[in-house]
């Protein structure tokens, strides 16, 4: 009943891991617009308290934290647009080969001392025997 409105979908790997880079690069934007739109409401709202309200009126403050906050969005737009390129998808792919690749060496080495092991057992229990 359920099954006949199921659509099969094949998506062979590399169109899985484009989907999945092109997902995780829209969150990125996304987080980086979110991330502005916050740093002007926060500038506005330091403003108003540090002049309008007169929160400690006799020092600029909040142009300090302005000036800091947008510091910290200029290095997360750095982050998304620069860094991205350079550690994207394709340095990712040699890092995780890399790893992979450590693994099964020290993988094949274990095997290597056990089957070693195993050996140097078998020998010793016949010069017992």
């Amino acid at each position: 009943m359920f099954s006949e409105n199921k659509k099969e979908t094949n998506i062979d790997l590399v169109q899985h891991e484009q989907l999945e880079y092109a997902q995780a690069r829209i969150r990125q934007k996304k987080n980086l617009y979110r991330h502005f739109v916050l740093f002007l409401i926060g500038g506005v709202f330091l403003l108003l308290l540090n002049k309008v309200f007169k929160y400690w009126e006799n020092y600029d403050w909040a142009q300090w934290v302005i000036l800091v906050w947008f510091f910290l969005w200029v290095l997360h737009v750095v982050n998304v647009f620069v860094f991205n390129e350079f550690m994207g998808r394709d340095w990712e792919r040699k890092q995780r080969e890399k790893l992979v690749a450590k693994q099964q060496h020290k993988i094949a080495q274990m095997q290597k001392e056990y089957e070693k092991t195993l050996v140097d057992n078998h020998i010793s229990k016949k010069k017992d025997a």
